[in-house]
């Protein structure tokens, strides 16, 4: 069965794409592969095959990774794979991967019109279960080899790290980024190596000194060197997504700023045009972004933002920031984070 796989950030591009299709399919079956072939004939080419593998009874599967980037230009692409599947001698399944809901809400209509609607929706799982698989991967069974009264030591501090208040902080941070399982293999090796090979046993050192190890550094060094302006515009732009707010811009995060002055009576207080600069800083610096790419033709304090930072990194620069007005701290709410 042959597996064909593109990604959207490698071969969003219709030409590349498919490039990339003749190559694999050719490696399959173990065909001279031209790259002076142009697009149209690579096209011509991968009809040819699905028709080929159809009468062979072979099913083709495409998986398109990072689904949402194929969607974008005039996706000639997709409508080539998805019409070539409507034929009854073609055997082919097309698999998109996102991570965006409205993938499907992209396509254009002669796309959609041949999309077979079908979506599988993966989530995420909860801080239980995943407290639940490292639990299962790093508990030792009681028939093991080793030693009772070391099995017995060893599960008892495990069970104890589990239940600390500490530990869920970690774990807290660790998802808040990324909860794949991926991710929390990953961890839990960088776990293990920290162990004390002396006792054998695992403390909650290792799981902080894992959690270190895997924290974004760069974005945390960039934090450091924050005006106290720009720091009130994260958290500023912090609380606007803790209250659900969809969409804002420059000048939401200044409503909020304001109120924020009006209810702490702080000296803090900067004219529009020193924020307007300390908010084009943040967009250099690449930690906050504008939401989307349509108002490009629209002045800056009207383009909808989102930060770039998560609000565990955020509380943590604060503490950090010896400079950093006790204000701050409490309208980030750092018992919630830290």
């Amino acid at each position: 069965m042959p597996y064909l796989w593109l990604n959207g950030m490698l071969h969003s591009d219709d030409n590349c794409a498919t490039k990339e299709i003749a190559r694999q399919l050719c490696l399959e079956h173990q065909l001279s592969f031209s790259k002076m072939a142009s697009s149209d004939d690579n096209t011509e080419f991968m009809i040819d095959m699905l028709r080929e593998c159809g009468l062979a009874h072979k099913t083709v599967i495409f998986v398109l990774e990072e689904f949402d980037l194929f969607a974008q230009g005039k996706q000639r692409l997709l409508y080539s794979l998805l019409d070539a599947m409507q034929s009854l001698t073609s055997q082919a399944v097309v698999i998109g991967l996102s991570c965006r809901l409205d993938a499907d809400q992209l396509l254009e209509k002669r796309v959609r019109s041949r999309f077979s609607h079908r979506k599988l929706l993966f989530v995420p799982s909860s801080l239980d279960d995943i407290q639940r698989l490292m639990e299962h991967l790093l508990m030792l069974d009681k028939d093991s080899s080793l030693p009772t009264n070391y099995v017995t030591e060893y599960n008892s501090r495990l069970t104890s790290i589990f239940s600390n208040k500490k530990f869920k902080g970690v774990l807290d941070s660790l998802t808040d980024t990324d909860a794949t399982t991926s991710n929390i293999l990953r961890f839990l090796f960088r776990v293990v190596s920290y162990m004390d090979m002396e006792s054998g046993f695992l403390s909650m050192e290792c799981f902080t000194d894992a959690l270190s190890s895997m924290q974004r550094q760069p974005k945390m060094d960039s934090l450091q060197d924050l005006s106290i302006l720009e720091l009130y515009i994260l958290v500023c732009m912090n609380r606007l997504e803790d209250k659900e707010q969809k969409s804002y811009n420059f000048n939401t995060i200044m409503k909020e700023y304001k109120s924020i002055q009006d209810a702490y009576k702080t000296s803090d207080k900067y004219a529009t045009t020193v924020c307007f600069r300390a908010f084009e800083h943040l967009l250099d610096r690449e930690l906050i972004t504008f939401a989307d790419t349509k108002g490009r033709n629209v002045a800056l304090e009207y383009r909808p933002v989102k930060l770039l930072i998560s609000s565990r990194e955020l509380a943590q620069s604060l503490k950090l920031n010896t400079t950093c007005p006790a204000v701050l701290q409490k309208l980030l709410d750092r018992e919630r984070y830290m």
